[in-house]
């Protein structure tokens, strides 16, 4: 995993609609980056709707979602629209943004090994720097886990 502090490697990956987005285009404001196995599986499902429902929270805290999976664009444009889905899906066919965020590699799933996407998160900083790291996370309550991390620190008790 990369580490807080470390710079987040730029990408530029095409979202549900085939346009390119860039982690540089949400420079100046925090970004969720996180990282999904398979669009349309249940763990997927739970997490990306989480992140949907927490959109409006995460924005008013001026942070930006991207989901990344290995997924081709017609399968997450899919998903997203099952779903409605209102935040940038990034399909990384061949892994390539994965493996710079450390989030690709050797899986086992049913008796077989294959390469796949791991479920891991960043929180990117207004100057791309990594603010935090979230590995192999629960995508039950994955957002309110960001959100909490987000609350402000009273410093007054």
């Amino acid at each position: 995993m990369l580490d807080v502090g470390d710079e987040a490697p730029e990408f530029e990956l095409p979202n549900q609609h085939g346009e390119p987005v860039r982690r540089s285009d949400f420079d100046g404001q925090r970004l969720v980056v996180y990282f999904y196995p398979r669009a349309n599986t249940d763990g997927c499902t739970v997490e990306a709707r989480g992140f949907n429902e927490s959109r409006s929270e995460l924005a008013d805290r001026d942070v930006g979602i991207v989901g990344i999976s290995d997924d081709p664009v017609d399968d997450i444009a899919a998903f997203a629209a099952d779903y409605d889905l209102e935040f940038d899906l990034l399909s990384d066919e061949f892994g390539e943004v994965a493996t710079l965020y450390e989030s690709y590699g050797e899986k086992r799933m049913f008796g077989k090994t294959f390469d796949g996407v791991f479920r891991n998160t960043y929180l990117v900083g207004p100057d791309g720097r990594i603010e935090a790291v979230y590995e192999n996370v629960s995508p039950d309550d994955h957002p309110e886990e960001i959100l909490a991390d987000l609350e402000p620190v009273d410093i007054t008790h």
